[in-house]
């Protein structure tokens, strides 16, 4: 199964997984499944940190590329296929950030792991972290 980590399943994997669910971590934790890193989430976390939403030590250039590394998990860049998918969603969620890794899962079939309950009424397949 390919899944794709919305940022907070992404923060609360690399802080040790405690904060998820037990059906992510497995499903994250399960070596047959292929993990995805959106370059979504990687602007999302380079916001928040500008911003002081977010504080992780030191500077994510540093600490990021190494957890992707040390997790397996695969970048998955944004094309313009993606962003134009955008369109045809239905308004259910506003936030940019979610409707842009709600349309990289439709257009590459992958299972989204997030704990927003409103990815569920968008035609993707959902874990609930």
């Amino acid at each position: 199964m390919g899944l794709l980590l919305d940022t907070n399943a992404f923060l609360w994997w690399i802080a040790g997984g405690h904060l998820l669910s037990h059906a992510a971590y497995d499903a994250i934790a399960d070596s047959t499944n292929r993990v995805f890193f959106s370059a979504v989430c990687s602007w999302e976390i380079a916001i928040k940190l500008a911003t002081g939403k977010l504080r992780v030590t030191p500077d994510a250039t540093t600490w990021l590329p190494d957890e992707l590394q040390k997790n397996h998990f695969i970048e998955l860049p944004i094309t313009v296929a993606h962003t134009m998918a955008v369109e045809h969603l239905s308004m259910h969620h506003r936030d940019p950030f979610d409707r842009l890794l709600i349309a990289q899962a439709m257009e590459e079939n992958l299972t989204i792991v997030t704990r927003d309950a409103s990815f569920s009424q968008y035609a993707v397949s959902v874990i609930r972290a």
